[in-house]
């Protein structure tokens, strides 16, 4: 499939097509924790594949009482759009045949691209970042490492926004045109730390010199009255807003990746 912005190729907008195309469910993603629905969306003539996330079909959970996993997906989007980045299909929030939920374009991932791995030694290799030990049988470890790669450490800056508490491995779709998308935003926004990725190779070290364009351009578009804080009061409570802006100011005044907080797990589980 394309990329976003060269679908459809007529004069509708990809997001017009998200939001107004008609919607026709033609399986579902079996393996997901909550509900996950692969459709067709067409309007005007045109069309394209999308994945269809009910809320109805969302599982409760217990440390994210307000609002649904849908419109935080939505929230994440709209976070990365202000970044300038494009790190987030485009992804709507709409009715569908079973009810309110998120729309967003489907993306083919590159299957032939390395950006996770483990490694039998000590020390991560040319091009790569170590995360840690796991335990790859009852008595051998090796080492989690991930690809020392521009995007995906842009992808990292944005899972600290959004206080992602769920970056795994299938969550990465690197495009066959060599974009990077990031999926699966539902756990996302708390107002305590809940970082959990697999992106922690970069740790404590300074933000690369290109986050400071887009972290400059969420503290201004946070502002009250700003058109993506107006957007962001549609999707998130007024709690989860104020610690997306204290989130970024963190990282504008700290200049460096976080670091696992200690509070809580650091790698998600399962980690793909």
């Amino acid at each position: 499939m394309p990329a976003p912005e060269r679908i459809p190729p007529g004069g509708v907008t990809v997001l017009d097509l998200l939001a107004k195309g008609e919607l026709t469910v033609k399986g579902q993603v079996r393996e997901a924790s909550n509900a996950v629905l692969l459709c067709t969306a067409a309007y005007e003539g045109e069309s394209a594949d999308c994945v269809y996330k009910p809320v109805a079909g969302e599982r409760p959970l217990w440390d994210f009482p307000d609002g649904n996993l849908a419109r935080r997906e939505v929230a994440a989007y709209e976070i990365s759009e202000a970044t300038g980045w494009g790190l987030v299909p485009p992804t709507v929030l709409r009715d569908g045949p079973y009810g309110e939920g998120m729309v967003q374009l489907w993306i083919d991932a590159d299957d032939g691209a390395e950006l996770l791995g483990l490694v039998e030694r000590d020390e991560p290799g040319e091009g790569w970042k170590a995360v840690g030990l796991a335990q790859v049988a009852e008595d051998r470890t090796a080492l989690l490492v991930h690809a020392d790669d521009p995007a995906l450490r842009r992808l990292a800056v944005l899972d600290a926004v959004i206080n992602n508490g769920d970056r795994k491995g299938g969550h990465l779709l690197p495009a066959p045109d060599g974009r990077l998308y990031g999926i699966d935003h539902g756990v996302t926004f708390h107002v305590e730390d809940k970082l959990r990725t697999l992106l922690w190779g970069w740790a404590g070290e300074p933000l690369p010199g290109e986050a400071a364009g887009p972290l400059a351009a969420l503290d201004a578009g946070l502002t009250a009255g700003a058109p993506l804080a107006t957007r962001l009061a549609e999707l998130l409570t007024p709690a989860e807003i104020d610690a997306v802006r204290d989130r970024v100011a963190r990282l504008r005044t700290t200049g460096r990746h976080p670091e696992p907080s200690g509070q809580w797990p650091a790698l998600p589980w399962p980690p793909v």
